[in-house]
């Protein structure tokens, strides 16, 4: 139910402001990865009237558009940053992480 409704909210909020509704697969969980499931979004997407302007299906200037072939592109945005100053790495280990959540 939440995606439908992040999606619905997103579509109608694209089309208010005359901007561009671009669907994206978060698919880099691969222990919750469904075999079927970007079909079953598409075709839910579908069903509500609710059209992609990009993403599978519609290609456009903003592909890819699955996050796990966007990779590269956050490792390299990611590595700019710490070069910048903006970023540091953390290490933490994965107990503390778990903690401060």
């Amino acid at each position: 139910m939440g995606n439908i409704r992040t999606a619905l909210f997103n579509w109608l909020f694209a089309r208010h402001h005359g901007g561009s509704f671009i669907v994206r697969i978060e698919d880099t969980d691969v222990t919750r990865k469904v075999r079927g499931a970007v079909k079953g979004i598409l075709d839910g997407l579908r069903w509500l009237g609710l059209d992609w302007d990009e993403g599978p299906e519609v290609e456009g200037k903003h592909a890819p558009y699955f996050q796990s072939q966007r990779l590269d592109i956050y490792r390299e945005l990611a590595q700019r940053l710490i070069s910048q100053g903006g970023a540091y790495y953390c290490y933490c280990s994965t107990q503390r992480l778990k903690e401060m959540r």
